[in-house]
């Protein structure tokens, strides 16, 4: 996999000192001190200097060149939840309106070109991989995404409860 290792340990050290700094407000709960973070990057076609080449999904590996910067991160999450599909499940992320005009911009001007989404469900290293990299085939301008991730059931839980943790502390940090 081909992910910038200081980027990443950039995104590790926000997450941990994030989960240290709510670790004093929280209230005593393993579930409500677990964090996650989210990366969703716009696939990109261009030979560009800010792109790389990541693989999503462990079963059948895809190559998707995206652009470094993400779109969406945690910080633009509301709420998410996990729903039951018919022969398994999915992850729904709702965002907040700043990242719902985010993503109806990006989705309404890329047709056909994949987000791939990363995330991290824990401080463990491996506990975080590029989870899905679904097709944009139409404006999203509702704020939800939508899509199966390359996890557990048990991560993809871990992963929506730890964003919704985050997308808490930031509204008590923004109400504040």
């Amino acid at each position: 996999m081909n992910f910038s290792a200081r980027r990443f340990n950039l995104y590790l050290l926000l997450l941990v000192s994030g989960g240290l700094l709510a670790a004093g407000c929280a209230t005593g709960k393993k579930s409500d001190k677990q964090t996650a973070a989210l990366r969703v990057h716009l696939q990109s076609t261009e030979s560009i200097s800010a792109s790389q080449t990541v693989t999503v999904l462990r079963s059948q590996p895809m190559l998707v060149p995206i652009v470094m910067d993400p779109i969406l991160t945690e910080s633009h999450v509301a709420s998410a939840s996990l729903l039951e599909t018919p022969g398994g499940f999915a992850v729904e992320i709702q965002f907040n309106q700043t990242g719902t005009w985010m993503l109806e911009q990006y989705t309404g001007a890329n047709p056909g070109k994949h987000l791939a989404i990363f995330g991290q469900w824990s401080d463990k290293l491996v506990d975080g991989r590029w989870l899905a990299a679904p097709v944009i085939s139409h404006r999203i301008a509702n704020g939800l995404l939508s899509f199966t991730p390359d996890a557990s059931r048990e991560e993809a839980g871990q992963f929506v409860k730890g964003l919704n943790n985050v997308a808490k502390k930031i509204r008590k940090q923004t109400l504040k």
